[in-house]
């Protein structure tokens, strides 16, 4: 049995999206992994491998594997302009852009979607949970604010 924290309990909700995600995108011969290049390049046309790199907190090697297999397979070009080259999305990409998008709001409706309505009034703001999710870098998180995650047991 898993330990009650956070952590697991977001690490159990990515390992549900991971395999939701995985099944949709497989039609398109997408991977998991590429969702977010995909994603970026949709929505910042023209950045540079550099740009997409730091600000998806990559590591240069394998952001330039993975773009360099996005391009192979047709979802994305890399046009050298100047010293750099500039990424965007071929039409099989935009098509892979929308899918993309409509897995985030798919699995959110499958995974909220049955939830009463006594449990909703416990769900942590979408806000907070963003706000938490942005200060990952931080070495820990006040205590009071992971006080404000929990569901007390006797409303499950």
């Amino acid at each position: 049995m898993e330990p009650s924290t956070v952590s697991s309990c977001i690490l159990t909700l990515h390992r549900e999206f991971s395999a939701y995600t995985t099944q949709r995108l497989q039609e398109l011969g997408l991977s998991f992994g590429l969702i977010y290049f995909v994603i970026y390049v949709g929505k910042h046309p023209d950045c540079t491998p550099s740009e997409l790199t730091k600000a998806l907190h990559l590591d240069w090697g394998h952001s330039q594997r993975s773009l360099n297999k996005l391009a192979e397979d047709g979802f994305l070009t890399k046009e050298k302009n100047g010293r750099s080259y500039h990424l965007k999305l071929t039409q099989r990409g935009e098509n892979a852009f929308v899918v993309c998008h409509q897995v985030f709001i798919g699995w959110d409706a499958q995974s909220l979607g049955g939830l009463t309505a006594h449990i909703s009034l416990f769900l942590v703001p979408f806000e907070l949970i963003k706000h938490l999710s942005q200060l990952w870098h931080l070495e820990s998180i006040p205590v009071r604010m992971l006080q404000k995650l929990c569901v007390p047991a006797s409303c499950l």
